[in-house]
């Protein structure tokens, strides 16, 4: 029995082996199958990303490039704008000009009315009160706002100076002098007096004013001065020899541009000091035409 038993179990270990001979290189196949399909798996998955990939990068590039195209187009759109946009000028607002006219003076250039000369200036009591006058300007150019209170109304500051000649006096200070002391004759006493030169009275001002000219832009522009400064320097001196005394002046006028920066104008102007100073007198108007340049 025991022997039966014994040789059951070798025939079903005998069998057992025989079937594990063949089943195992089915298993060992199977499992090579599985790892080779995984593999391509994962190389097919690779591939979907990679072409995920190109096509992104391509995706970018046509971005960039149709950017780029963009830019370029842009580009030459300005370009060409800027070439077909007329040239854009600044506006020319300082201005330099010459000047000159006619002037009254309220009273001759000595101011004290004396009795049959006495008190007089002997220099100058009895010149005229008429003159001609030339001169030049600038104005500078501060704003054309007014500080943003008025549009197309300029402020400027004027700097002017002007040549003023009353005459001649034939019968200067020391004629008078010398009369006095010799007689009309001018030969009692032994000194001739035609021996004198003439004396021309002038005198040279010198004003700095803040100047308001309306209608910026137009052609015609009118303007006002409120209140400047006048420094009056005169020739010969006063009796007292005084050669300089200071005031204000106020004034207005037109301007017109004739053509492309040269400008016309008409002004007139009141100059007043004042109180004279040691005796002269420099008040009066002043009335006149001017051609400037703007620049």
């Amino acid at each position: 029995m025991i022997k039966k038993t014994k040789i059951a179990l070798g025939i079903a270990t005998t069998i057992l082996t025989m079937a594990g001979a063949l089943v195992s290189p089915q298993v060992v196949a199977q499992t090579q199958a599985e790892k080779t399909a995984a593999l391509e798996a994962q190389v097919n998955e690779m591939a979907i990303m990679m072409q995920s990939m190109q096509a992104e990068l391509n995706r970018v590039k046509a971005v960039a490039t149709n950017a780029d195209t963009a830019k370029v187009q842009e580009l030459d759109q300005w370009m060409a704008s800027m070439k077909n946009t007329p040239v854009h000028r600044a506006s020319k607002d300082n201005l330099a000009s010459v000047r000159g006219g006619w002037s009254r003076f309220k009273n001759t250039r000595g101011s004290n009315e004396g009795l049959f000369g006495v008190g007089d200036d002997l220099l100058t009591d009895e010149t005229d009160k008429d003159a001609f006058y030339y001169g030049a300007a600038f104005d500078f150019n501060i704003n054309n706002d007014f500080f943003g209170i008025a549009d197309n109304t300029s402020f400027m500051i004027e700097f002017g100076l002007d040549y003023s000649e009353v005459g001649e006096k034939h019968d200067n200070g020391f004629d008078n002098l010398l009369t006095a002391a010799t007689g009309p004759d001018g030969v009692t006493g032994g000194v001739p007096t035609d021996l004198q030169q003439t004396v021309t009275v002038n005198m040279l001002r010198i004003n700095v004013s803040p100047k308001i000219k309306f209608m910026h832009g137009s052609k015609f522009r009118p303007w006002i001065i409120p209140v400047g400064v006048d420094f009056n320097i005169i020739s010969p001196p006063s009796d007292a020899i005084t050669v300089l005394n200071t005031g204000m002046n106020f004034g207005a006028g037109v301007e017109y541009e004739l053509f492309r920066g040269i400008v016309a104008g008409l002004d007139g102007r009141y100059h007043w000091t004042p109180d004279d100073v040691d005796g002269v007198d420099t008040d009066g108007f002043t009335l006149g035409g001017s051609v400037g340049f703007k620049f």
